[in-house]
């Protein structure tokens, strides 16, 4: 795997409520990936930014809403979110992360 597509590969952390929940209780980190991204790539790519281990990923593909502004009636765009759960004694700041 190239290190230019690594670094495509992740967009932005996705930090909600039930991500900080699930990054408190259960050390998973979700992050906005690529729509093309697979698990492997995800994996790859968390391990050699933030130099963890990864122990598993999942995927979630969101739809985009469809949204109305008077008579005009658009979409927004679908896209895939991963969640990553981290190995025993790693972790991420996501702070950092930019």
């Amino acid at each position: 795997m190239n290190d230019k597509r690594l670094y495509n590969v992740l967009l932005a952390p996705h930090t909600t409520e039930k991500s900080v929940r699930a990054a408190e209780k259960f050390r998973q980190f979700v992050f906005k990936v690529a729509t093309t991204a697979t698990k492997l790539e995800i994996k790859q790519a968390v391990q050699k930014l933030f130099s963890v281990q990864v122990s598993s990923v999942q995927l979630t593909n969101v739809k985009g809403k469809i949204k109305r502004f008077k008579q005009v009636e658009g979409r927004r765009n679908n896209w895939k979110k991963a969640y990553v759960s981290l190995k025993e004694g790693h972790d991420i700041n996501i702070a950092n992360f930019e």
